[in-house]
């Protein structure tokens, strides 16, 4: 009989995960899919967030066994939550603080220099957007402070690539993801759903998820529509999934060029991933993009794209294979792309096939795993 060891066991690394709010959006939902396949033995996860308003998915984190802690920083010009993210660490050490917005990651590379040696967290910064997209304010307050990082992540090579040669020498690119199974089981709900939005099986719905923001280029999106719609005989319906500060004005474009019903805007859904399972295209029309969640999905589903050549999408898309790629800013290509797959359902099946195939590229596990080995690597350094 083995007599039971009485080495204590090691101490789980303590990760805190910080960004600016936890509302719907790809790099809030990103932490929901790392939360629900992290190694509960190894590390012990919390997360930050500054605005009060963006909590839609607290909710899920903490159902997945991630606390999250309001630090109360809903004006970007009132730097009190840096005081409150201080004083967290202070009574609360953890082993690293990994970072998913540019302007809390300069706040926390400050936080931790003030911090006492035992008490100082490793950094991690992970960058989900173009470094231009970024106001000056928040590029200066990142590139002054970049270089206090122990790791750095960009989630596509687009993104990468548009963060200054100098400060990138150290920043290596990971595909985040999906809980990739959870995603593809949705696929069942293809007929549920479009019976509850009473569209038959004979139109092809051609739907999106994103907000309503200036880089998801909603406008051309809804003329990219009208055009199609026009141009055609085949049913066509198109579905939006999104909310966000355009959001009246979205509406009141929708009014003008009198898409009705045939361009249906659903608002924000708990369910966003349900809904693309009836989506017979999926579509972005962005202007700029990192690498989108609800893309991931959407070919986890098996549901052929038509999006624009902007962030890592031509990255996560070949042209021709899992769906078509058309340069930003042009409605009418859009609108011939999504006639060409329209008219063509056996094109539109060998691209699904596609899809889903490579779909396995973006299992949240892969990264996960990663990510995990990184922190792990980083507190070990850190206790030493």
């Amino acid at each position: 009989m083995h007599k039971a060891s009485s080495e204590p066991a090691p101490a789980r690394v303590r990760v805190l995960w910080l960004i600016k709010g936890l509302g719907p959006g790809g790099a809030e939902q990103l932490l929901v899919n790392q939360a629900r396949v992290h190694d509960r033995e190894r590390f012990e996860m919390t997360a930050a967030y500054l605005v009060p308003w963006k909590n839609h998915l607290v909710g899920p984190l903490e159902a997945a066994g991630v606390p999250a802690l309001l630090l109360d920083g809903s004006r970007d010009f009132d730097l009190r939550w840096v005081w409150r993210l201080r004083r967290h660490l202070a009574d609360t050490p953890v082993d690293v603080v990994h970072s998913h917005s540019p302007l809390v990651a300069a706040g926390a590379r400050l936080v931790a220099q003030t911090l006492p040696r035992a008490k100082r967290p490793a950094l991690m910064y992970t960058e989900h957007n173009r470094w231009p997209r970024h106001n000056r304010l928040t590029r200066l307050a990142n590139r002054l402070t970049f270089s206090l990082d122990d790791d750095q992540i960009a989630v596509s090579d687009d993104v990468r690539d548009t963060i200054p040669s100098r400060l990138r020498t150290r920043v290596t690119t990971l595909f985040h993801g999906i809980v990739l199974d959870e995603v593809r089981a949705q696929r069942s709900n293809r007929h549920e759903v479009r019976t509850e939005l009473g569209i038959d099986e004979k139109t092809v719905v051609i739907g999106t998820v994103a907000n309503f923001r200036r880089e998801k280029d909603y406008p051309n999106l809804l003329r990219a529509a009208q055009l199609a719609l026009a141009r055609t005989d085949v049913p066509l319906c198109f579905v939006a999934v999104g909310q966000g500060p355009l959001e009246a004005e979205v509406h009141e474009l929708h009014r003008q060029l009198g898409l009705g019903d045939r361009f249906r805007l659903l608002g924000y859904r708990q369910d966003a991933v349900r809904m693309i399972s009836a989506f017979d295209l999926f579509t972005l029309a962005s202007r700029h993009e990192g690498l989108p969640v609800s893309l991931m999905e959407a070919l986890a589903l098996g549901v052929p794209v038509v999006a624009t050549a902007v962030g890592g999408i031509p990255q996560a898309i070949t042209d021709g294979a899992e769906g078509l790629i058309v340069p930003p800013r042009r409605p009418d290509l859009l609108a011939a792309a999504y006639c060409e797959l329209a008219v063509d359902p056996g094109r539109r099946h060998t691209m699904s096939d596609a899809a889903s195939a490579r779909s396995k590229l973006f299992d949240i596990r892969t990264a996960t795993r990663e990510l995990e080995e990184r922190y792990a690597d980083l507190a070990e350094r850190r206790r030493r």
